[in-house]
């Protein structure tokens, strides 16, 4: 196919209904668009990991990048499409698109190396326009990473070319906007380049939330969400993003697809699936229509200690299997509540493992109820309540904790996430098992790092756990963390847990993938991409072993 003829969309482009306020981009070589100062009692904490030659990594004032490989002739081409002011190989639009936000990501960015930069950016305003910038990149050979917010913390938008000699980044940033609002169905159509603040501000003005608030909400978009299968922190409110998905309009190098046309089908296996968690691999999610709700009237707020993590899990457990629904529910260890308070936080002495919690309601006599039944079961469990401050505090700095990381890297500390989910019956196996390769790995030079837990999704059957990990800087802090995730990734895998609950594969879990789906799991994955995209253009090295 002559890519000067793009291939047109078999429906018209949807007008959107209302388009957003202009949101920052998060920096080049860090999480945020501002610096974050360390916060009180930080200097305790530093001094217990800090022992021995602290090795502090300082930002450089610019990044150094790779020459662009993308010639006139095939810049010209995307330029006929998009526009001349929506493709450039401008450094400065480059530097954006580096890829991911992972320590990996951050540390790469602070060192002397050449930065991997997409040879070129392009900023399409449409389904159609996705449409046939693919076209014309599957005709040309370039590879292609979809763009959102860039805040993969598992290489997931790296700009890697693959097999072919050239990669652009596509940023969906002027796809934002509200594109149709069905108040009886409770249902939104979002451009995919929406991002968390902006989808909330335009449904807010209507009346309605999504209620998804992951810790990328700042920067991450409603594509990103769909394509990594995101979990908010209100995941026992309102769902994972999964789940309030309704329906997709997808690009790919062969074509489009419209899926989700009612509540519920039995129309052969749900295609939605394949695109939900794909990251960009298959093609592009352009629309995104999701289920919401009305702006809940009435919100109030609960904290409780348990003696021990073990003793929280069980009354975590009991609570989510009697149908009981918070709207947000947090369980950290005895670990990560000792250091969030010594952080500043909200307990003068703690004790045991801290629950925060959140209940949304129609009116306040409906939120309330349902947190004295919290109450009155964590209470059976030996919970003390200690009133709302504690979840009112994280509430308030539920999004800062990544920006910590630039600055912590500043003094020599690493600090970092991961995450898994398993059975109720299997967590403790599974926590004790993570902690420990952590913990071994990182250890070295006389300090011990500290490895903190908490549950963040609770489930009938199973609950995920996040870790954190705060550790001295080696001289070779990139390995450090590479070593450290490999352990921790290979003890989840014996352990029974899985290698990502909400954080998505990229290219940092994919070798690790076809121990949890099987060889046959990764043939129908290699399938699927062949029929799709069967020249690989779509952000190679993603997601498919």
């Amino acid at each position: 196919m002559d890519a000067k003829t793009p291939r047109a969309p078999t429906s018209p482009a949807a007008e959107p209904i209302a388009v957003p306020t202009p949101r920052p981009r998060s920096a080049w070589d860090a999480w945020g668009a501002t610096t974050a100062a360390l916060p009180p009692g930080a200097k305790t904490l530093l001094a217990t990991v800090l022992r021995g030659k602290p090795h502090p990594i300082p930002r450089r004032p610019a990044p150094r990048l790779t020459p662009s490989r993308i010639d006139e002739d095939r810049l010209r081409a995307l330029i006929a499409i998009v526009g001349e002011e929506n493709a450039t190989r401008d450094d400065a639009a480059r530097a954006l698109h580096l890829g991911g936000k992972s320590t990996p990501d951050l540390l790469a960015r602070r060192l002397d190396d050449p930065q991997n930069a997409p040879d070129a950016v392009l900023s399409p305003a449409s389904h159609g326009e996705v449409l046939s910038v693919l076209a014309a990149c599957d005709a040309h050979g370039i590879a292609v990473v979809p763009f959102g917010g860039g805040t993969s913390v598992v290489g997931g938008v790296q700009p890697e070319s693959g097999a072919h000699d050239v990669v652009i980044a596509l940023d969906l940033i002027r796809t934002a906007g509200l594109l149709s609002l069905d108040r009886t169905s409770l249902l939104a159509t979002l451009g995919a380049g929406t991002t968390g603040p902006q989808a909330e501000e335009l449904l807010n003005a209507r009346g309605f939330t999504l209620g998804h608030f992951p810790q990328s909400f700042e920067y991450a978009s409603i594509g990103g969400y769909a394509a990594t299968r995101s979990s908010g922190q209100a995941s026992r409110g309102y769902g994972r993003f999964d789940e309030l998905v309704h329906a997709l309009r997808v690009a790919t190098p062969v074509g489009e697809l419209a899926l989700g046309r009612a509540p519920s089908s039995a129309a052969g296996p749900d295609l939605r699936e394949l695109f939900l968690g794909s990251e960009g691999a298959f093609g592009v999610l352009t629309e995104v229509t999701v289920r919401i709700r009305p702006v809940p009237a009435a919100t109030t707020y609960g904290a409780w200690t348990f003696p021990d993590f073990a003793t929280g899990a069980s009354a975590l457990r009991e609570l989510t299997q009697s149908g009981i629904r918070p709207t947000v529910l947090r369980l950290s260890d005895e670990s990560e509540t000792r250091v969030n308070a010594l952080m500043g936080g909200h307990l003068l002495r703690p004790r045991g493992a801290l629950a925060v919690a959140t209940f949304e309601g129609r009116d306040a006599d409906e939120a309330e109820q349902t947190r004295r039944s919290t109450d009155e079961l964590f209470r059976r469990h030996g919970g003390i309540a200690r009133g709302e401050d504690p979840a009112r505090s994280w509430e308030r700095g539920r999004f800062a904790s990544p920006a910590l990381r630039d600055t912590l890297l500043d003094v020599g500390v690493l600090a970092e996430t991961l995450e898994t989910a398993t059975t109720w019956a299997n967590l403790p196996v599974l926590k004790a098992a993570v902690t420990a390769a952590l913990t071994e790995t990182l250890a070295g030079d006389g300090t011990k790092p500290i490895v903190m837990c908490h549950i963040s999704h609770v489930y009938p059957a199973g609950a995920s756990l996040y870790f954190t990990v705060v550790a001295a800087l080696t001289a070779d802090p990139v390995g450090q963390w590479i070593r450290a995730k490999d352990a921790a990734s290979r003890a989840i895998g014996t352990a029974g847990g899985t290698i990502t609950h909400h954080h998505a594969v990229g290219r940092d879990h994919r070798a690790h993938l076809p121990a949890e789906i099987g060889d046959l799991g990764v043939a129908v994955l290699r399938s699927v991409k062949a029929t799709l995209d069967p020249r690989g253009i779509m952000n190679p090295g993603a997601l498919v072993p």
